[in-house]
This record gives structure tokens, sequence and C-alpha cells, in this order.
């Protein structure tokens, strides 16, 4: 008798729905247990036999990968664009947990490779210095629009400069209220 066993993850910031395939497709299980590496590990300690395990890459998905690969057969984190044209109409999270072991049953998942840790050191590197600059520049040119948007000239890049801030602070003459250079804070109501 074929022991394998396929495991769909819908995973959450607080809840983990899983459901346990066996190798006809037949439910064995379906469990919630709390998104915590605890409670992930007690639930798969407790299974037996080849453990396949499949989940949606997200934002959890790169920890999840690193806490069940040393206690199961083989983790997949798969692509969730391709899955949801794979979608049969039925959306809950254990129609999505266990359509994900379906498809990892039929062999029909479109894995995401993760890598080793060195390589997901990097990617995770890569991606908070592209936020970083994101971030910067949309600061930058937020404060540029607002000096553009009193008339004040701000061409160039001594704006950003920490030893002319005192200068570019002082063109910010009292004509310039509180509610120009902040219209969001007025429209909504909220106080400074």
């Amino acid at each position: 008798m074929n022991n394998s066993k396929y495991v769909g993850l819908d995973v959450h910031k607080s809840i983990t729905v899983i459901v346990v395939l066996n190798a006809l497709g037949q439910i064995e299980s379906h469990s919630k247990v709390k998104t915590k590496a605890e409670n992930i590990c007690d639930f798969f300690r407790g299974l037996s036999g080849k453990v396949q395990v499949v989940f949606e890459e997200g934002t959890q998905s790169a920890w999840l990968y690193k806490l069940l690969k040393p206690l199961v057969s083989s983790v997949t984190a798969c692509d969730p664009r391709h899955n949801k044209l794979i979608n049969d109409g039925k959306k809950s999270d254990d129609d999505d947990a266990e359509t994900l072991a379906q498809l990892l049953r039929l062999g029909a998942v479109k894995a995401i490779y993760k890598g080793d840790d060195q390589q997901q050191r990097l990617k995770e590197l890569s991606r908070a210095y592209g936020n970083l600059v994101e971030d910067a520049t949309r600061i930058q040119n937020r404060l540029k629009a607002l000096y553009r948007g009193l008339g004040i000239d701000c061409a160039g890049h001594a704006i950003y400069r920490a030893d002319q801030r005192a200068e570019w602070l002082a063109k910010l003459t009292p004509a310039h209220s509180y509610t120009t250079l902040f219209p969001l804070r007025r429209i909504s109501g909220r106080n400074p």
C-alpha cells in the first residue's frame, strides 16, 4: 500500500488550514492550527509515511519552507497566480488547501525555487534594498512636490542635504500654514 500523504496548506497571519490527502486523493484529515512554529511542527510530527507539502508563495513562505524542510519528504512553494487559473470556482480556506493538495498529488503545481539559506538571505536583502530605494524615492518626490506646490524652486539635490536643512525650512514662511502644507489632514478631519 502506498503510504504517501499530500498536504495542502492555506496560510494566514493567525491560522493555517491543513488538508491531508492519501495516495488516492481522499481526505485523511482536515485541521486548523495557529500559524506558529510549535503548532505547525507538532502537526507534522504526528504524520507518518512519505509526506509532501505545498503552500502558495507569500509573506510567510520562506519561513514556512525552512521550518518544514527537515520534517517532511518534500516542500513546495507554488505560484498563486498559476493556481488561480486552475481554480474551480470554490473559494474558501478549506477548499484552497484541498485544491493545493490535489494539485500536488497530480503533479500540477508550479513550484517556485526557494534555494538554500544563503540564497534566501540574499533574496531578502535584495528585496529590503529595493524597498528602501523605493521608499526613499517616494519621500524625495513628496518633499519636492511640497515645495513646488508652494512655488518654491527646488531643482537639484540640495533640498535633501542635511547640512542645508535649516535653509530649506526657512523658505517655508509663516504664510505657509499647516493646512497649506498638509491638506489631507484638513480634509480628513484629523487633528495635527
